[in-house]
């Protein structure tokens, strides 16, 4: 943006932040915006000093207020030096940084050093800088940063170099006293894990020779050496997690397993501990503000994480308080870390600071927005204030004579409406929630509001809830425990007719669904060639409700009279049959699981029999066995899902003595997307395989839409597929996270692609220099695009077309409005990219001289003694890695399946030379001449060339004999060009007269390839 756009930005955004000052996004912005503009150094600083005002900040911020600051203070004065050390001071509050400790303590030693030497100090700044001030405040600055164990030697190696300085310089009568002190400087150096302790030791051993009695020297090294040891033993033990830091760049990920390593142990080092967690903090800060996404998450975790240790190791009142005053700085919209900052306050006594600190909580505006940072605050100011009244902490003394605080008590214990309209509120606001209206009539039964519960029962017993199984069995309960026999009848009576609505509803619904589906389906469905689709007589086509014709003026058959109205009129009319209910397979089916050998639909049927209602629900529809290597497994679908609440109950029952297990079949399936094109059965099946037993994996068609890439992998227990779950975000390729859900039926339209084709577009005419970039700047302004797949050719540049599909229908529609620009100086054009489309364009002359029909024909392949049950997702994987397979269709009853292949022959053809060589280069004949068997799934498949008419043309090549023949296609099952199209001129033969060669020999002299070019020259 230009600078006038950045002005504006950033009144906007010093206007929100007036109404939200606590909102980090805003600061960032703030402060990106100042540095952008030149000029605005000033208001850059501001910008800083806004942010740090409210919330914590790290380097990137700090860093340029303590700039600021150097250069605009005197430091030759006490004043000028405080604004500044105060600035250090609460830079190295907010978060550990090594880098802002190292330039404090430079400053300290470079001051220290410049009025030590030559240039006398201002009388103004007093003590500072002296000696003893300088001592304290290095070894201040130092502490802070000791529990890095890996950069805490560049704080202390300062230190060190400068204490060994003044001991040189030192006076006399000081010098011993300040020996004593640097020997117990290096002992309690050596106690501390840090990565230069072998450098440590040996500047004590070079100090203990030349400022210790030789006699010391010993017995001082061996102690030195001992607490060296310890040292070293831990920091080795933690040398493995500082690597694998390193290795991934510090990842939030590798700290968190760095944190959990020292929780776990037997014996926690506090000092290690808590120095992980700074820095950790400070890795996860600096991320968030860079935007990275999940840090925000991470260093909320890692804040609790601290507190939590500090309070379970006993660190003492005093660091626990200065880490909830850091925390709440750095993650104020976190209610947690309020609430264990409440919490903490009452564990030390400090209840009067509670109701300041609950205050600050919703005084900063954050936690109000979201009701799960809200509760925990709530609850826990609450649980203070039930606490305080319970320990009579604030009665009076003298208590109340008129007794009124009693009366009121007694009077609210007198009643129960209060716990009741909690309920009754909740349910009107859920009104189609079971669970509410169900908790609302336990309420009234606990409190024993019998003709409430009845009544409440009796108005929602027919309402639209989610689950009206579940009221109903509850208000049989209810009448059998408290009712009367007529108060039974009628309940009975209500469920029933309840029932059956409920039953007409839900077959609606599934009607409803089942004729959207069809109609999904139909309208992607290729439109059958004129030559191939099955066409009635013409006489057959004229008998729809006619009426024979007869000549002018002859008297009406006495026949005719005795036909009812309908079949006398004029007019044809069709009357149009519902289609079929869809079976409601995923709802409706259970899965039992753990069954013994040996077992029979019989007795699987008989363990669900006693759920037989008058309404006909509980029957069962159809059982499945499947054996699988290490137990038995079933399918057992109902008639109505109204079923399966029913049938969930026969969980943990007995067959043949062994306890089964009965789940919803769906609980037990994931859906998963976003996998790598290369990923096939065989590499789902090894990835899932680790977190259970396998019963199926399912893969969609591709006929319609070759880009889907999902699966349904199913397993024998809901436990395992909520195990896989953590599949979900792996990357099997960089920058490509797969996605994994469980397949809950409910929400089927959200991952279905069925309807992608109306949300795609097609482009064309594009430039060989325009990237996916330039598609992506030009159609995401029409909506949002779900995916972007152009053609390339092996130099990345386009082939002039892609595809873009958007996530609505309505933006698909938008971007036709894109026909006709001008992208790179090239027209584009665009249109939807329907499926029904290319059926319309059926016979659109091919390339290769055909109707594109005729052509889809020659590169077609007719599959036999498929096994039962194919998938045609998993055949078409098995054939792509033969040749590229463009689409598949199974037929199931034929246990066939005819496969069209992609056409990779080359470009250029040279008379019936280049003809035999095509022939063996298009896919079709790859695989026709296949001479290795095809298995698949057990059986042996057996391949023919696709008829004209859907017919069987031509058997494979058998094996071939030695000096085996090549037999050409015949004429008389090449395809002919589409009516009314003309075949395109064959190429230009290599060599005069080429054509006039005959293609094959006489009669029953078949000829090898050699014997064919040999003839063609």
């Amino acid at each position: 943006m230009n600078e006038a756009q950045s002005l504006d930005a950033l009144a906007k955004v010093l206007n929100d932040l007036s109404e939200r000052p606590y909102d980090l996004n805003l600061h960032k912005q703030h402060v990106q915006l100042a540095r952008s503009l030149e000029g605005m150094e000033a208001e850059a600083t501001s910008a800083c000093e806004m942010l740090v005002d409210f919330l914590a900040a790290g380097d990137q911020v700090w860093n340029t207020l303590i700039e600021a600051k150097e250069s605009s203070v005197d430091l030759e004065t006490a004043e000028g030096v405080d604004e500044l050390l105060s600035v250090y001071s609460r830079a190295e509050s907010d978060y550990l940084s090594i880098p802002i400790l190292q330039k404090h303590l430079q400053f300290l030693i470079d001051r220290h050093e410049q009025y030590a030497g030559e240039d006398p100090k201002p009388s103004a700044l007093g003590d500072l800088f002296s000696t003893t001030w300088t001592r304290t405040a290095i070894t201040e600055v130092v502490n802070k940063g000791l529990k890095h164990l890996t950069k805490s030697h560049v704080l202390w190696d300062l230190q060190r170099d400068w204490e060994l300085q003044q001991l040189e310089s030192v006076a006399p009568a000081e010098k011993s006293h300040l020996q004593d002190a640097i020997q117990v400087f290096f002992v309690g150096r050596l106690g501390e894990p840090h990565t230069d302790s072998e450098e440590t030791l040996q500047y004590y051993s070079t100090f203990t020779t030349n400022h210790r009695p030789p006699g010391q020297y010993e017995p001082l090294l061996v102690t030195a050496s001992k607490a060296h040891a310890r040292a070293l033993k831990s920091l080795e033990r933690r040398e493995p997690f500082e690597a694998a830091l390193v290795k991934s760049g510090f990842s939030l990920e590798e700290y968190a397993r760095y944190i959990a390593y020292e929780r776990r142990a037997r014996n926690p080092d506090l000092f290690v501990m808590v120095g992980v967690f700074e820095r950790a903090i400070a890795e996860a800060d600096k991320r968030r503000f860079s935007g990275e996404v999940g840090a925000e998450e991470a260093l909320r975790m890692f804040w609790v994480g601290l507190s939590d240790v500090l309070r379970i190791n006993h660190a003492g009142e005093d660091s626990e308080m200065d880490v909830f005053r850091r925390a709440v700085r750095s993650v104020p919209g976190y209610g947690e870390i309020w609430a264990r900052y409440i919490r903490a306050l009452e564990r030390h006594a400090l209840g009067a600071q509670i109701s300041d600190v609950f205050n600050q909580a919703f005084g900063m505006g954050l936690i109000q927005s979201d009701v799960e940072q809200l509760v925990p605050v709530v609850l826990a100011h609450a649980g203070h204030q039930r606490r305080r009244a319970e320990d009579g902490t604030d009665a009076s003394k003298t208590g109340d004579p008129k007794l009124r605080l009693e009366k009121y008590l007694a009077a609210i214990a007198q009643l129960t409406d209060a716990a009741i309209n909690v309920w009754e509120v909740a349910a009107k606001f859920y009104k189609s929630s079971y669970l509410a209206w169900a908790s609302l009539t336990d309420t009234l039964i606990k409190y024993q509001q019998y003709d409430r519960a009845e009544k409440t029962f009796l108005d929602i017993h027919a309402k639209n809830l989610d689950w009206p199984e579940a009221i109903w069995e509850a208000w049989l309960n209810f009448e059998q425990i408290y009712g009367s026999v007529d108060g039974l009848d009628q309940c009975l009576e209500k469920v029933e007719k309840a029932q059956y609505q409920v039953n007409i509803r839900r077959a609606k619904e599934a009607e409803k669904a089942g004729y959207e589906a069809m109609q999904a389906v139909v309208e992607t469905q290729p439109i059958a060639p004129a030559s191939t689709a099955p066409v009635q007589d013409e006489d057959v086509l004229m008998q729809v409700d006619t009426v024979a014709p007869r000549e002018r003026g002859t008297k009406r058959e006495a026949e005719d009279e005795d036909e009812p109205p309908a079949a006398t009129s004029k007019r044809a009319k069709i009357e149009q049959q519902p289609p079929p209910l869809k079976r409601d397979r995923e709802n409706s089916t259970v899965f039992v699981a753990d069954l013994p050998a040996g077992i029979t639909d019989e007795e699987v049927t008989e363990l669900f029999k006693d759920m037989l209602t008058a309404a006909q629900c509980g029957r069962v529809r159809e059982v499945k066995f499947t054996k699988l290597p290490k137990s038995i497994v079933a399918t057992v679908e109902f008639f109505e899902r109204d079923s399966v609440p029913a049938a969930l109950t026969k969980d943990k029952k007995r067959l043949h003595d062994q306890e089964v297990a009965v789940h919803l079949a769906w609980k037990s399936t994931l859906y998963v997307t976003n996998f790598p094109e290369s990923a096939d059965d065989a590499v789902i099946r090894n990835l899932f395989s680790q977190y259970g037993t396998i019963f199926d994996v399912r893969w969609p068609s591709k006929k319609f839409k070759n880009t889907r890439r999902f699966c349904y992998v199913q397993y024998t227990s809901p436990a395992s597929a909520e195990n896989a779950l953590e599949l979900h975000g792996r990357e099997l390729e960089p920058k490509q996270a797969m996605n994994v859900f469980l397949s809950n039926p409910e929400r089927r339209k959200e991952r279905t692609d069925q309807d992608a084709n109306e949300r795609e577009v097609y482009v064309a005419g594009l430039s060989k220099f325009t990237t996916q970039i330039d598609l992506d700047k030009l159609f995401k302004t029409y909506g949002a695009i779900k995916e972007i797949r152009m053609a390339t050719d092996d130099k990345g540049h386009s082939k002039g077309f892609a595809f873009i599909e958007y996530e609505q229908e309505k933006d698909a529609l938008a971007a036709l409005d894109a026909n006709n620009h001008e992208l790179k100086k090239r027209r584009i054009a665009v249109t939807l990219a329907d499926s029904r489309a290319r059926a319309r364009a059926r016979n659109v002359v091919a390339d290769s001289g055909l109707s594109q029909v005729a052509d889809a024909r020659t590169r077609s392949v007719r599959i036999h003694n498929l096994p039962a049950g194919t998938q045609e997702g998993l055949l078409q994987q098995t054939l792509e890695k033969l040749a590229s397979v463009k689409r598949v269709e199974v037929f199931v009853e034929l246990k066939e399946a005819v496969v069209e292949l992609e056409n990779t022959a080359v470009s250029e053809f040279k008379a019936v030379l280049a003809f035999i060589d095509w022939y063996h280069e298009q896919e079709a004949g790859k695989l026709l001449l296949r001479t290795d068997p095809i298995i698949f799934n057990g059986n042996t498949l057996k391949l023919s060339e696709e008829g004209r008419d859907g017919a069987v043309a031509r058997s494979a090549a058998p094996p071939p004999k030695a000096g085996g023949l090549f037999v050409p296609r015949s004429a008389a099952s090449r395809p002919r060009a589409g009516l009314g199209h003309t075949r395109k001129p064959a190429p230009k033969p290599s060599a005069p007269g080429a054509h006039n060669q005959p293609a094959a020999g006489p009669s029953g002299q078949g000829k090898g390839q050699d014997d064919f070019r040999k003839m063609l020259g």
